[in-house]
């Protein structure tokens, strides 16, 4: 067995930092995580399948210099639902309108409460796929 075929890997999660841990939890429940585990300043979120740990840590530097990339099947319902729960009032989130970008995603960026950069998109519709690599390359 070759070294390469026993690494094996079966989740990888992203730390993201949380100014106030109370309110960043209540902020991804009321945007449609699950939580799934809380403790040691640590909140374990999901949405099928997808997830990620909210630490209860927080340095400016980090929070905004971070981006997290979800793929959603309708960036539309996510964007409604945003709009729809007042996110950006009630906990002074920040909201982009939906934009087709020219790389092939549809989307919109959402501005968590600590900063940390959220783009939630879709694969652009009868996108080409100039540019991109193969599904399959040799």
């Amino acid at each position: 067995m070759s070294r390469a075929s026993a690494l094996r890997a079966t989740e990888i999660k992203a730390f993201v930092p949380a100014r106030d841990f109370a309110l960043s939890r209540r902020f991804f429940a009321d945007l449609g995580f699950t939580e799934c585990s809380v403790g040691g300043g640590v909140a374990s979120f999901s949405v099928d399948g997808c997830a990620f740990l909210l630490q209860d840590f927080y340095e400016k530097a980090l929070a905004e210099n971070l981006v997290m990339h979800v793929l959603v099947p309708d960036v539309g319902a996510w964007r409604a639902h945003v709009e729809a729960q007042d996110l950006a009032g009630r906990y002074g989130a920040r909201l982009t309108p939906l934009v087709e970008q020219p790389w092939g995603i549809t989307e919109f960026v959402l501005i968590d409460p600590s900063g940390v950069c959220w783009h939630i998109g879709q694969n652009t519709p009868d996108f080409p796929p100039t540019g991109r690599l193969p599904d399959n390359p040799p």
